[in-house]
């Protein structure tokens, strides 16, 4: 008799009683998409305009800009009273710049923190010192990443680990400073929450003048999903993230004062890689160009990314921050 999973078990109950359902749903012309949205009270003003947004952005892409201004209670999902097909579009704007912008300052930081964990480990504990298992806190763990590090050195194209591999035998993983580069964010995030608590961790911790390793591993495994989010085109401004940044009780440098907000939010995200531009690249322009775009787009919801009232008068945010 075959195994099944409680989740196999219980749709396989399902639909025995209920019977499997059939996708139905015909593939829509442009002409008859615009007309779906105009029958959900979609205020339309330029029929023209649509079609050709439409012909480059596909309404399903569309449909995760237009949810937060739909009645999504009711199953005819009809748009809010005023709706425009601009206001729309207005918003998937927002999230593409949002996006762009978030994706280069994640990369600065990402550069940042694999530079601090290899310069640091390597100099301490030698340069393979990734491989050392006594380095970590769970065995586990640490024969996972292992596998995922192989994994990334097999199908790497990098000219670097080609002649590592050409030209030496041992040891037979290239050291740090090469493996690491080709790591993603999120490999590497988890690699640092499973060493252990060492003058090395905190070290790096420091240099973010952040006070708890804690603090740095939310920080980082949060980043690596909105980068992943940010390199797979999706939907960013309004997100509910899946991994919620953990709150720092003590930093050296300035935070925010006002932590009543939602927390798996943007907001947060967003003022955790101010803070640690402002540690990486003390002159960056991160905040400049996020007002700016804010400004562009002043009907964005701003509540719905989670920032609170009065934002902008957080020492933070405004134009008067200064290192403690």
């Amino acid at each position: 008799m075959p195994r099944f999973s409680l989740d196999q078990r219980t749709r396989a109950g399902f639909l025995f009683l209920y019977g499997a359902m059939k996708y139905t749903k015909p593939p829509l012309t442009i002409a008859q998409q615009i007309q779906t949205l105009k029958d959900r009270g979609l205020i339309i003003e330029d029929e023209e305009r649509a079609s050709r947004y439409l012909s480059f952005i596909s309404l399903y892409r569309l449909r995760a800009y237009t949810y937060t201004y739909q009645n999504n209670t009711n199953p005819e999902h009809p748009f809010y009273p005023g709706i425009t097909f601009d206001k729309v579009l207005q918003t998937y704007l927002f999230d593409r710049k949002l996006r762009l912008l978030v994706f280069d300052a994640i990369e600065r930081i990402e550069i940042a923190f694999r530079t601090q964990i290899v310069y640091h480990y390597s100099v301490k504990n030698g340069s393979n010192w990734y491989e050392n298992e006594s380095l970590y806190r769970k065995q586990y763990f640490y024969n996972r990443d292992i596998k995922l590090i192989d994994k990334e050195l097999r199908r790497s194209n990098e000219v670097f680990i080609k002649h590592y591999n050409k030209t030496y035998s041992n040891p037979k993983r290239p050291p740090a400073w090469m493996t690491m580069e080709i790591t993603s964010l999120g490999l590497l995030s988890k690699i640092y929450e499973n060493l252990q608590i060492s003058p090395e961790k905190k070290i790096i911790v420091k240099k973010f003048n952040l006070g708890h390793p804690k603090i740095l591993e939310s920080w980082m495994h949060s980043l690596s999903v909105i980068r992943n989010i940010c390199a797979h085109h999706s939907r960013l401004w309004n997100r509910e993230l899946p991994a919620s940044m953990k709150l720092p009780k003590v930093t050296n440098s300035t935070w925010l004062s006002n932590t009543n907000f939602p927390h798996g939010k943007m907001y947060l995200a967003l003022s955790s890689i101010l803070f640690l531009l402002n540690t990486i690249i003390p002159h960056n322009h991160f905040k400049d160009k996020l007002k700016t775009l804010i400004a562009q787009y002043p009907g964005i919801p701003l509540w719905q990314m989670g920032f609170p009232d009065e934002w902008e008068k957080e020492q933070l945010w405004s134009n008067k921050t200064d290192k403690l």
